[in-house]
């Protein structure tokens, strides 16, 4: 799971369900309920092994699952998934129902004796292995309440110890949110190679896209019921309000064989950039046997494109890096554990868990390229491409998080890019103008929703969302169009195997219903993230907030002192485009200023406002005119992270 999947989530956005979407929500149709149960003739749903693994070496669960901040809000609530029970109710797919099932497990766990797991209390786990001191913590959760709270379990029935070393597996922000909670003095902080700087670069310069679309990945909004959010595919869902920190590394892990003693424990790492996360790590350890995979093999499908967005990841480079796990420790593998989900037990399973996934990625990567390379388009790759038997089968090999469909247009995106050859696609009209020629072709608004209605009635829902998509975007305020394609969307959601599929059709659906319930023009970068950060990062998340109206013919240059980093930065404006140098200062500015990283980060959130920074001191203006430098920063343009996904 990304950065950008975590650590842009606004507190406010996952405020209380509105009653009127959740009263709203229509039942299964006859056809969700016929496709839903078609599902159980496909699967081994009567192989319980995942749920013996799972609750294996139960130790304790939290007495209050509902995890609170400072302030007393709810960011995280076991108790709320107490519904998944029983049999899948015909609104969920029963696969999808089957993993939600599993991830409503929570609590401390032995994995073996020295190694012990929290999870259930945030979409990912944080792992604990007793050292001579004290522990050494792998991963820290996505936020400081609930990695405070599963460090409280583990010091209430493992006993109280200091944390010596904290390994943050990769750059993703559900695996390093909660670090400052676990981090003292003399705490070792070891992360893989390129660290700070894909955490910077996934979560700041794209962001404000990427947080609006968390919400429909995620959907902290949905209410959880069986109609609602039922689960994440990765876990039960996200701490959503909680407290994201950072803390810098003491060490990076550079290359693959790398060994460390850690507080008496003998660790060799293997470095996996390029797959899962652009920075990863996975580590062997001799004396157990044990192969932590963080999140390079889980117990359902990945994504190599997420939905959210993102960098398309490489599903060869993924597959490879899985064949060198097995080539590197597999002849001494006894167990596998990871970032995510459960582990798996004894040489022989966990050569086979690494090995299908490793197969999973290699087949989504081999037969995508097979099929383009025989003329074949994203969307028609998409629909033909299917699992082998022997790799179909397994449950740790669906589609909860990612799918094939998706998957399949990731591999060729990361080769050939967006466009699919056909020169009709190459200047298309937008969404709207579109639209409203689609309703003319379909003679009108009344005769189109007419053919809509009908496909609706024999269950061809996938043709009902493209078709009046069409009309919503053409009309927004054609409330037929709109109560027509929520319940399609709705429909869709309840069928998806993939908890993010669902949960982005029945946010969708929500929307169209009731509205956008965010709209928050503003900034998501956190003073609690900003330690670590670097700071041309910070200056060139400006640099793509600036809007060019006006500043064609326009240059600026300011020299910049960043008194809390002795840093010193050249920033100048030239051709509409806003640059940044470090160590370089320039003999003919505009201006000469002091100020703090702090500063960037209060006026970027929103809190202050460049005047207000000016005038309280945080930012001085040494040298030159204070004017020219407001001016810059009035041309800065905030972003509205409540934008329109489903209307135009």
């Amino acid at each position: 799971m990304s950065l950008r999947e975590v650590i842009l989530i606004i507190a406010a956005f996952a405020t209380s369900v509105p009653l009127q979407a959740q009263q709203m929500s229509k039942p299964a149709s006859s056809v969700t309920q016929r496709t839903n149960h078609e599902v159980l003739q496909t699967l081994p749903f009567n192989d319980d092994e995942d749920f013996r693994l799972i609750q294996r070496g139960f130790i304790a669960s939290l007495d209050d699952l509902a995890i609170e901040n400072s302030s007393g809000r709810v960011v995280f609530d076991q108790s709320a998934f107490e519904f998944i029970a029983g049999e899948a109710p015909p609104s969920v797919n029963p696969s999808l129902w089957r993993q939600a099932k599993l991830n409503a497990y929570h609590g401390l766990y032995e994995v073996m004796d020295g190694i012990y797991q929290v999870r259930g209390y945030d979409v990912s786990n944080m792992t604990f292995i007793r050292g001579n001191k004290g522990w050494i913590v792998v991963d820290a959760m996505l936020s400081m309440e609930p990695a405070q709270a599963g460090l409280d379990l583990v010091f209430e029935h493992l006993g109280e110890r200091p944390i010596t070393a904290v390994i943050i597996t990769h750059s993703h922000g559900d695996h390093f949110g909660g670090l400052q909670t676990l981090v003292g003095d003399d705490t070792e902080v070891i992360v893989p190679e390129g660290f700070l700087k894909h955490v910077g670069s996934e979560g700041i310069i794209a962001g404000a896209a990427m947080t609006r679309r968390v919400m429909y990945q995620f959907a902290p909004r949905l209410h959880k019921n069986e109609r609602g959010h039922v689960d994440s595919g990765l876990g039960k869902g996200i701490s959503a309000g909680g407290t994201r920190s950072l803390v810098p590394p003491t060490l990076e892990i550079k290359r693959t064989g790398e060994r460390h003693t850690i507080d008496g424990v003998e660790f060799v790492f293997q470095v996996t950039p390029g797959a899962e996360a652009p920075a990863e790590i996975m580590f062997y350890l001799p004396e157990f046997k044990a192969l932590c995979v963080a999140e390079m093999a889980n117990a359902t499908m990945h994504n190599l494109y997420t939905l959210r967005g993102a960098t398309v990841r490489d599903g060869l480079i993924w597959s490879k890096h899985l064949n060198d796990s097995l080539e590197l420790f597999g002849s001494d593998l006894d167990l596998v554990f990871g970032s995510h989900h459960w582990p798996r037990f004894g040489r022989a399973k966990s050569v086979e868990f690494i090995s299908k996934q490793r197969d999973l990625y290699r087949y989504i990567h081999d037969q995508t390229v097979r099929m383009m390379s025989n003329g074949f388009t994203p969307r028609e790759i998409a629909e033909q491409l299917a699992l082998p038997p022997s790799l179909d089968k397994e449950f740790y090999n669906r589609g909860y998080y990612g799918t094939l469909s998706h998957n399949a247009k990731a591999v060729y995106q990361y080769y050939l890019g967006w466009f699919d050859g056909v020169p009709a696609n190459l200047n298309p009209h937008p969404p709207s103008e579109a639209g409203a020629r689609y309703v003319l072709l379909a003679g009108g608004a009344e005769s189109l929703l007419k053919h809509a209605r009908e496909s609706y009635a024999k269950g061809d829902y996938r043709w009902v969302a493209e078709l009046v998509n069409h009309l919503v975007f053409a009309e927004p305020d054609n409330s037929k169009a709109k109560a027509l394609l929520a319940d399609t969307y709705e429909q869709l959601g309840y069928q998806a195997e993939s908890a993010i599929w669902r949960d982005f059709y029945l946010t969708g659906a929500q929307e169209l219903r009731t509205g956008k319930t965010i709209a928050a023009p503003g900034g998501f970068i956190r003073p609690t993230l900003l330690p670590a950060m670097p700071t041309e990062l910070l200056l060139d998340y400006l640099a793509v907030r600036l809007n060019p109206t006006g500043l064609e013919e326009k240059t600026a240059r300011f020299n910049l002192e960043f008194t809390d980093r002795s840093e010193e930065f050249l920033l100048f404006l030239e051709n509409s485009v806003l640059h940044n140098r470090e160590n370089k200062k320039s003999d003919v500015t505009d201006a000469s200023v002091r100020l703090t990283r702090l500063a960037i980060v209060e006026w970027a959130s929103g809190a202050k406002t460049i005047d207000q920074l000016i005038d309280t001191g945080q930012i001085e203006v040494i040298e030159g005119n204070p004017q020219k430098f407001k001016e810059l920063f009035n041309s800065l343009e905030p972003f509205d992270l409540g934008f329109n996904i489903v209307t135009p």
